[in-house]
C-alpha cells in the first residue's frame, strides 16, 4: 500500500476512542450470547415438557448439555486462543454459534435438542476466553483493565437479565423454538464489530501445532467434561447410580493422568506457575461457588415460580428480575471496588451473600412462601453473582501473567461452568427450597473461609 493510500485510510478511520468503543461493543455482544443461552431456556422447561414429552431424566440435560460441553472445552479454547490468535478463534466461534442456534430451533425431538445444545456449548467455549483476551489487549493499563472487565461483565449480563423475560415473552408468542432465533442477529452484529477488534499476537506464532500440548488438552477436556457429566447425573439419579459415579471415577483417573503428563510437557496446557498463585486459586474457587449458587438458584426459582405460584412463562421471567437485573448494573461498581480495595474483600462479600441466600431459602420452607421472601433470596443470589463473578475475572486478569491471559480465563470459566452445571443439577433436583438453602449455607461459608486463608497465604 502506498503512503498516500495509507494516509487516506487513516483519514477515513474513526478516532481511536470510537474504534475502541466499537471494539468493546463487539466483545460484549459475543459474550452476551453465552449468558443469554445460559438463562433463556430456564423458563422454557414447562413448554418443552408439553411439546417434546421428554423423559424426566432427560429434561435437565436440555439445559445442562450446553453447560457440560462448555465447561469441558473452555480450558482448551483458552489455550487455542493464546496460541492461534484470540480474534481468529472469536470470529469462528461466533459464526458457529449463529448456525447452531438455527439447528436447535429446528430440533424435532429431545435427543436432537440435547445434541444441538451440546454443540452450541462448544461454540460458546470459544467465545469467552477469546473475548477476555481481546478485552485485555484493548485495555493494557491494569486499572483501566479492571474497570473494563466490570463494564464487560455488566453489559454481557444483559443476556442473563434479558434471558428469562425475553424467553418468557417468546414462548407465549410462539413456543420454545423462538428462543434460539434471537442468537443469529446478535452474532451477526458482533461479527460486524469484530472487524475492529485488536489482534493480540499468538503465543506460539508460526509454530502453534508443534508446541501445542495435545495430550494435556485431551486429558483436561475429558476430565472436566466427565466430572461435570457425573455431577449432573448425581443430582438427577442419585450419588449411588452408575451413570454418576462411573464418569466421576473416570474424571479422577483423567486428572491423575493429566498431572503425570503435565510434569513432562514442554508447554503444559495448564501451567503449574498459574495454579501456584494463591490469588488465582481464590478466584477460581469464588467463581465456581458463585456460579453454582447463581445459576442453580435461577433454574430452581424459575421452575418453582411457574409450578408453585401458577405464573405464566413471561410472568415468571419478570419475577426473576430481582435476580437477573443487578447483573446489568452491579459489575460496573464491582470493577471499581476491586480496583480500589482489591479482590479479596469483594470475593468474601460475595461468598457471604451466598450463605445469606441459603438462610433465606431455609426460611421460605416447602410451602407457599411469601413472594417478598423469595425476592429477598433472589437479591442475595444476585449479590453473590455480581460481586464474585466479575471480581474473580478481574482478579484473574491482574494475577495471571500476560502471556497466559486466555489460558487463565479459560481455566476460570471452565470451573465457573462446571459450577453452573452442578448448581442446576443439585439445586434443581433437591425437591424443595430448604434443601437448596442448606447447601448454599455450607458451601458459601466454606468458600469464604478458604478465600480468607488464601489471602493470608498470598500476603506471606
Amino acid at each position: 500500500m502506498t503512503t498516500d493510500a495509507m494516509a487516506r485510510c487513516a483519514d477515513a478511520a474513526p478516532p481511536a476512542p470510537v474504534r475502541s468503543r466499537l471494539a468493546f461493543a463487539g466483545i460484549a455482544a459475543g459474550n452476551l450470547l453465552v449468558l443469554l443461552d445460559t438463562s433463556i431456556l430456564n423458563v422454557a422447561v414447562p413448554d418443552l415438557q408439553r411439546s417434546l414429552h421428554p423423559a424426566a431424566a432427560a429434561l435437565p440435560w436440555a439445559v445442562d448439555a450446553y453447560t457440560v460441553v462448555f465447561a469441558g472445552l473452555l480450558l482448551a479454547a483458552g489455550v487455542l486462543a493464546d496460541r492461534w490468535g484470540a480474534r481468529r478463534v472469536y470470529v469462528l466461534a461466533l459464526t458457529a454459534f449463529a448456525a447452531l442456534s438455527v439447528l436447535c430451533a429446528a430440533a424435532p425431538d429431545t435427543g436432537s435438542l440435547i445434541a444441538g445444545r451440546a454443540l452450541l456449548g462448544a461454540a460458546g467455549a470459544g467465545l469467552v476466553p477469546a473475548s477476555l483476551a481481546l478485552l485485555i489487549a484493548l485495555s493494557p493499563d491494569p486499572a483501566g483493565r479492571t474497570r473494563a472487565i466490570g463494564a464487560w461483565a455488566a453489559l454481557s449480563g444483559l443476556g442473563a437479565a434479558a434471558g428469562p423475560v425475553l424467553g418468557g415473552g417468546l414462548i407465549e408468542l410462539g413456543g420454545w423454538r423462538l428462543v434460539f432465533l434471537v442468537n443469529p442477529p446478535i452474532a451477526l452484529a458482533a461479527l460486524l464489530l469484530a472487524r475492529r477488534l485488536p489482534a493480540p499476537p499468538a503465543r506460539a506464532a508460526g509454530n502453534a501445532l508443534r508446541a501445542l500440548d495435545r495430550p494435556g488438552l485431551l486429558l483436561s477436556t475429558t476430565a472436566l467434561a466427565a466430572l461435570t457429566f457425573g455431577l449432573v447425573e448425581a443430582g438427577i439419579e442419585g450419588w449411588a447410580a452408575p451413570p454418576a459415579w462411573g464418569p466421576i471415577a473416570g474424571a479422577l483417573l483423567a486428572f491423575a493422568a493429566l498431572t503425570a503428563v503435565e510434569r513432562r510437557a514442554a508447554a503444559p496446557v495448564l501451567p503449574p506457575a498459574l495454579l501456584a498463585l494463591p490469588r488465582v486459586r481464590a478466584a477460581m474457587l469464588a467463581a465456581a461457588v458463585s456460579c453454582f449458587a447463581f445459576f442453580g438458584g435461577m433454574y430452581l426459582l424459575a421452575v418453582r415460580l411457574q409450578h408453585a405460584y401458577g405464573l405464566s412463562p413471561l410472568a415468571a421471567g419478570l419475577a426473576s428480575l430481582p435476580l437477573t437485573f443487578p447483573v446489568c448494573v452491579m459489575p460496573f461498581f464491582t470493577g471499581r471496588l476491586v480496583a480500589r480495595h482489591g479482590a479479596r474483600p469483594v470475593l468474601l462479600t460475595g461468598m457471604s451473600a451466598t450463605a445469606l441466600a441459603g438462610v433465606l431459602l431455609l426460611l421460605a420452607g416447602n410451602g407457599h412462601a411469601p413472594l417478598p421472601l423469595i425476592v429477598a433470596a433472589e437479591l442475595a443470589l444476585a449479590a453473590a453473582g455480581t460481586l464474585s463473578i466479575p471480581g474473580a475475572a478481574a482478579e484473574m486478569a491482574v494475577a495471571a501473567p500476560a502471556e497466559l491471559a486466555a489460558t487463565g480465563q479459560g481455566a476460570l470459566n471452565g470451573i465457573r461452568q462446571a459450577g453452573s452445571a452442578l448448581g442446576v443439577a443439585v439445586l434443581g433436583t433437591l425437591g424443595g427450597l430448604p434443601g437448596a438453602g442448606g447447601v448454599l449455607v455450607v458451601i458459601g461459608s466454606a468458600a469464604a473461609l478458604l478465600i480468607f486463608r488464601a489471602g493470608a497465604t498470598a500476603r506471606r
